[in-house]
Formats: structure tokens, sequence, C-alpha cells
């Protein structure tokens, strides 16, 4: 039974007890009264007096009982209440105490993690400690390395300067011997154009014009990727490609069979150049090196590095085989002596290099820039000597002619321009409709006999142009993909094209 039940239940118990009590008072007072009248009738008056008082105490009696039983009833309730609001406060209580036994487990648990954080920041403070000791080991370390790059630059350029001089001097012995030994001027002088000596390698005496290419010979599937340079090694029909595969492959053009693959370059190849005894290739490549190998034994003679960024373009010397230079996009161009394998001289500017070639003279290099400006350049003294505003985008390739007297530019202003390299005179500007240039390194290439301009296109046609007429000879159409590079080979045929699916196209 609920509390409640209990107090009522009393109540009535109590009730039933007085009304009882009540009714045994009457019942035991009535033979007294009773039995009093008769005797003391006589008396009369004064007893009957003495009994409306005893029935009157006896009415105050019940009237003290009733009131009794409002106040127990009355305290009963407040009993009720009092014990209700006990048990509030005891359930109170045990929530308040259950809430003290999660406060003290929830600060003992902060204070755990409190102690794991000081000693993660007693460990971090420890560890900035010792970087910053590091650091500064590291800066004394690079300033060591600074100054010893100094000196072993300046002990190089002084061993350089010897060997130049030596190199001099052996050039100068070596030419008057072979003065004494000449038998007639016509040993001593080859062709001359222009009032400029034009010099020839071995196989000159087989020069023939050049023909205008009609039909694809043989196609290649020469790398996987891509391939965006290809080179004829001189007077000769034998190809140099280099892809996006990090492989250069050497092929026989007049039967489209692979030679020789060369491997080592460990990014794409984006740009090649040969020596002129066809004994050394050359490439620049995506992963800021450059990759010199003996084309006889297929090894790797010199990994040329200094560029901070992809090297995008290569050249050797017209003069000499000892000499190769090369630009990145770390706004910097380098000369190299790639018989010793190390640079000689840097040249920096504000914009970047996408093609480059050496002069005739060996001495002054032509330069094509992101900002559309052809530039000339002292090789040794790093001083600019001229430059004209090419194109209105970037330059993408640059081709020097066999007279030395023209050089061929294309732009991604889809133009091709040629230009006298002594006065820097626009000579000439080829374009034609659908001719689109296909990315910033592709290259055009101008005939043997000066007389032709090729270029690919983003579409997969090349189109050729008479450089003195100007205007479209032929479009050939073979490739898939867009047309990254082409070549013309020196012996006046075949010429080649490369694309972005890595195919190659002879044309004859």
């Amino acid at each position: 039974m609920s509390p409640d039940q209990i107090s009522m239940e009393a109540i009535k118990h109590a009730v039933k007890a007085l009304r009882k009590r009540h009714l045994l008072e009457e019942g035991a007072h009535a033979p007294a009264i009773i039995a009093l009248s008769k005797p003391f009738v006589s008396q009369g008056s004064e007893w009957k007096e003495k009994a409306e008082n005893l029935e009157l105490e006896l009415q105050q009696c019940y009237k003290a009982q009733a009131r009794l039983s409002e106040q127990l009833v009355v305290e009963v309730a407040e009993c009720r209440t009092l014990k209700a609001l006990v048990q509030q406060k005891e359930a109170l209580i045990t929530d308040l105490q259950s809430g003290i036994t999660q406060t003290r487990d929830e600060c003992s648990r902060l204070k755990d993690i409190l102690e794991e954080k000081t000693k993660a920041l007693n460990l971090a403070l420890s560890e900035n400690q010792a970087r910053t000791q590091l650091e500064e080991m590291t800066l004394k370390a690079k300033k060591a390395e600074a100054e010893n790059k100094m000196l072993i630059d300046r002990w190089m350029l002084q061993k350089m300067q010897d060997a130049e001089r030596l190199n001099e001097a052996n050039a100068i012995y070596e030419d008057m011997m072979n003065q004494l030994k000449a038998s007639g001027i016509e040993q001593l002088a080859w062709q001359q154009v222009g009032g400029v000596v034009r010099r020839f390698e071995a196989g000159a005496e087989n020069f023939v014009e050049s023909t205008v290419p009609t039909a694809c010979k043989n196609k290649l599937n020469a790398h996987e990727g891509g391939c965006g340079s290809i080179l004829f090694e001189h007077n000769s029909d034998k190809l140099i490609t280099g892809g996006q595969d990090h492989t250069v492959k050497i092929w026989d053009t007049k039967t489209g069979i692979l030679s020789h693959t060369l491997y080592g370059c460990l990014g794409s190849v984006l740009d090649l150049a040969v020596t002129h005894d066809n004994r050394s290739i050359i490439a620049a490549s995506s992963s800021n090196n450059l990759y010199m190998w003996d084309v006889a034994s297929g090894q790797v003679r010199h990994t040329l590095t200094g560029h901070v960024d992809k090297v995008c373009a290569v050249d050797v010397s017209k003069v000499s085989s000892r000499h190769a230079v090369s630009a990145a996009y770390d706004l910097t161009i380098k000369a190299w002596d790639i018989q010793k394998g190390y640079c000689v001289n840097t040249i920096t500017f504000h914009s970047n290099c996408n093609a480059l070639c050496f002069r005739m003279d060996g001495k002054t290099i032509c330069s094509g820039h992101i900002d559309g400006n052809l530039r000339i350049w002292d090789l040794q003294t790093g001083k600019l000597l001229s430059e004209v505003a090419a194109h209105s985008h970037a330059i993408t390739s640059i081709c020097l002619s066999q007279s030395g007297n023209i050089v061929l530019t294309g732009g991604r202003d889809n133009l091709h321009n040629l230009f006298d390299t002594r006065s820097l005179e626009v000579c000439g500007t080829l374009r034609a409709n659908g001719n689109r240039v296909a990315s910033n390194w592709s290259r055009s290439c101008i005939s043997t006999d000066d007389n032709y301009v090729a270029a690919g296109s983003a579409d997969g046609s090349i189109s050729i142009w008479s450089r003195f007429r100007t205007d479209i000879v032929c479009t050939l159409r073979e490739h898939t993909a867009p047309v990254l590079s082409c070549s013309w080979s020196e012996l006046g045929k075949p010429l080649a094209s490369a694309d972005k699916n890595g195919s190659v196209c002879i044309w004859t």
C-alpha cells in the first residue's frame, strides 16, 4: 500500500475508535443518570442542573474529541507532505551524490589529459629547440657549402681558362700544320655564301638540292606517350628521336629499322642535339638535367646538372664539338664544356627560353623566349647583343639555316618568321589557314638548301612553304595526332615528323 492509503486507513480507524468510545460512554452514564434520578427526585432541580452541566461537559468533551480528530487529520496530512518532501530531498541528495561522483571522475580524466598535454608540450618544446639548433647548423652548413662551391667555381674557372688557352694554342698549331699541308687554296677555303664562309661537314661534296616530299615512306611507332624531339645525324639519313618514355632511339630511315636505344634519362626528352662527328648525343630532359651518351657504347658519358627546372632546349656549337648550350624553365641559359661535363657560364634573364641555337661563329647564340622576343647573346660574356619582337606570343622553335644567314622562328601566334641573323630584319613571314602550333616546344625546320620551311600543326598535318614565294608548296597528311617536331636531313631528304602519340613519319 502507498503512504497515502496507509494515512487514510489510520484516520478512518481513529474516527471509528472515537465513535465507539462515545457510544460506550453514553451506555455507561445512562444507568447512573436513571438511578440517580429516581431516589433523588426530590432534590429536583438541583440534580437536574447537575445533569445538565454534566451533559454540557459531555458535549464539550465530544467537541474536544472532534477538534482532536481534525487536528489529527491535519497532522497526518502534514506528515504525509513532510514525508514526500523528505523523499524528494533524499532523491535530490542521491542525484547530487551521483553528480559529485561523475564530477570527480571527470576531474580525474581532465587531470590525466592535462598531464599528457603537459608531456606533449614539453616534448614539442624540446623538439622545437632541437629543430632550431638543426636549422642553425643547416644554415651554417649551407653557408660553408656556398663558400666551398664558390672556391670550387673559382678553381674550375681558372682550370677552364688554362684549358682554353691550351686549346687555343693547340688549335693555332693545328691550323698552321693544316696550312702547311694544304696544296692549294681549294683545300683552305670552303664554299662562300653572302660574304660569309659556309662550313659543311664531311660529305658536302655530295650535297644535293633539297626536294619537296610528297609521300610517307615509313611510319614508325617510336615512343610510348609521345615524341617531342627528332633530329638527323649530320650528313646522314639516320634519325634520332626522343620521347615521353625516357628513351632516345636511332633509326635507319631507309628501312625503318631501329638501330640503337639509349637508356639512362630520368625524364621526358624535350630536345636533342648531336656533335658534328655524330659520336655523342645530348638530350634535354624534364628531370632538370641533360644527358650525354656515347653512341658507340650506348653508355651515358655525362649527366649535366645545374638547372633547377625542366630543360627544354639544347644545341652544340657549329664550330667545336666541345661546347654546348642549354635553356631551362629556371630563367637561365647555361654554357657547357661537354668534354669535361661541367658548366662554364650561366646567363640569367627574366623571361624563360623555349628554344635556342648556336650561330655559325660558335661564340654567339640565338634564343627564343616566352615573351615572344628573339635575342642574340655573347656566350662568353653573357651580354645581350640585340633583340627583336619576333612574335606576339611565345616563341616555340628556332632553326638556323645551313648558310647561317637566316634564322627561322615559330611562335604560338601560328606564324613562322625568317630573320636575317646579321641585322635581325624580317625577310619573310609564313602562315597557313589551319596550321596551328601544337605546344610550347613545337619545332619547325628549314631545308638544307634554305629553300623550304616545314612546320607541323595541331590537326596532324604538315605545311611546307617556299621561302622565296612565302606560299604553301604542299600539305602532308598522315598523322592522327598533333605534330610536335619536324627535321630535314642535311642530305636534302628525307623529311621526318613526330606527333603527340609517339609516331614518326619519314617523308620522301
